[in-house]
């Protein structure tokens, strides 16, 4: 031990004096690699459910996954919210399970059943151990088809809307999108996000009965089953689990006419240390040929940490945290917005520089080098969130949503890479309209009114 011990204290000391070395650059990334999904086995049933069947991965797990074309997009001026309740009391119990009874199967099967209401679709389902795909199949089709609407939980899950409101009207940044997607949108569905209390408190058992009669039904559903599972077992149990289901009235969305008018909406929001900035226009949906390269534009103006409106106002100017740009994606429908919280002071002038750096773009490329950098952050980003169950089953959701090619998984990713310098610069050009902007800010009016003036006429709430 000794005489190891002389040879490390002589090791270190004939290292001692000379500098470290260190690399001058960082190690360059690695060549890109393509991002494959399984082609999935599709079929239909008589009654219209499309089915598709992934086998993916090595877990011993297996989601199941049922997407009804239903949600907040399907509902009337008087019945915002009212999507979210049903799906609630259809989580409260079936004709032969209650919520318990629900709760307590799936935890048997290693997982959870949850729903989730969206704007235009609503899924129900849940990850479960390999060995109880079909079970879970069976627990989902009987939740779907057999709801019992207790009239006994209503009350509990009306109040639990009415808090999850009142948490989110008392923040900026959800005051700012209710304003800013009522005013993009108008009486469409899409431009109401918030219900009023008042209309919660007036929901009925009754009208979530008929809000599921109408709105539910095979022929405008998709199960999607993707992991490890006996393939043969789960085919023969939809086909006998989802017979009966009844194809329902066919979904008939209206896409929307977004306001393309440039103006200023003021939210007093008095004393407020920051104002809320939402700058956006409308854009193409993802069906539309322009819309990979209208991502990879996003992403190198502010929709990613590297972003050049980041680096502006974050970075160089310290006017914000963390601002984001986003492309706001529904059936046949997206906008482009940037949205960032900003020091009160420094309102006008973060307008400014985000107003700079679209015309900027607008009018110079970029060079290889930032364009490859967020190419590779768009590549790295996407095959991380699809190289998961739930992230296949979002793929495929999106593509049947959005009538993409069945191809889109796997060419994504070249897609990217496809687009060049000057492309940028082109969709810019085309879509990012500053006469077309829809402005939106929450802040303390008497500082940040005149701030505003140079960028349109100011509506006041």
């Amino acid at each position: 031990m000794k005489t190891l011990l002389l040879a490390f204290v002589a090791a270190v000391t004939a290292g001692a004096g000379q500098p470290a070395q260190f690399p001058s650059e960082p190690p360059k990334p690695g060549a890109p690699k393509d991002f494959s999904v399984p082609a999935p086995r599709r079929f239909t049933l008589p009654n219209g459910l499309e089915v598709a069947l992934v086998q993916w991965g090595n877990m011993p797990k297996v989601r199941v996954t049922l997407n009804v074309r239903t949600g907040n997009a399907f509902e009337k001026a008087d019945e915002v919210w009212l999507a979210d309740l049903t799906g609630e009391l259809i989580r409260e119990g079936t004709a032969t399970r209650n919520a318990t009874q629900i709760s307590r199967q799936a935890a048997r099967m290693g997982g959870a059943l949850n729903i989730s209401v969206g704007g235009d679709s609503t899924t129900i389902g849940g990850d479960v151990l390999s060995e109880f795909g079909a079970q879970m199949v069976e627990l989902v089709a009987d939740v779907v088809q057999q709801p019992r609407f207790p009239d006994a939980e209503a009350a509990r899950l009306k109040a639990n809307l009415s808090r999850n409101l009142a948490v989110a009207l008392s923040q900026p940044q959800q005051i700012a999108l209710q304003k800013f997607r009522a005013v993009l949108y108008g009486d469409h569905p899409y431009g109401r996000v918030f219900p009023t209390d008042t209309m919660i408190q007036g929901f009925t058992t009754e009208q979530a009965r008929k809000f599921y009669t109408v709105s539910y039904g095979a022929s405008r559903s998709r199960l999607y089953v993707v992991g490890q599972f006996d393939a043969s077992a789960v085919e023969a149990t939809i086909r006998k689990a989802f017979a009966g289901w009844k194809k329902g009235t066919p979904a008939v969305p209206q896409p929307p006419k977004p306001a393309t008018k440039r103006a200023v909406y003021l939210i007093d929001r008095p004393e407020a240390p920051q104002s809320t900035i939402i700058l956006g226009v409308p854009a193409v949906d993802p069906s539309h040929p322009d819309f990979v390269a209208l991502t990879v534009m996003d992403a190198l103006l502010g929709g990613a940490f590297a972003s050049r409106i980041t680096k502006n106002i974050r970075e160089d100017k310290g006017y914000t945290y963390s601002p984001y740009s986003e492309l706001s994606t529904r059936y046949r429908d997206t906008y482009w917005a940037q949205n960032a919280d900003v020091t009160t002071a420094q309102t006008g002038l973060s307008l400014k520089e985000i107003f700079a750096e679209i015309d900027r773009l607008q009018q110079e490329p970029p060079s290889d080098a930032e364009l490859r950098g967020i190419q590779n952050y768009l590549a790295g980003t996407y095959i991380l969130q699809n190289s998961s169950r739930g992230g296949i089953t979002a793929q495929l959701q999106y593509v049947d949503l959005h009538g993409l090619p069945a191809s889109y998984p796997n060419t994504y990713v070249k897609q990217v890479y496809a687009v060049t310098p000057q492309r940028v610069t082109e969709v810019a050009k085309k879509y990012l309209q500053d006469d077309q902007a829809t402005i939106v800010v929450v802040g303390d009016r008497k500082v940040i009114a005149d701030q505003l003036k140079p960028y349109g006429t100011i509506i006041d709430k």
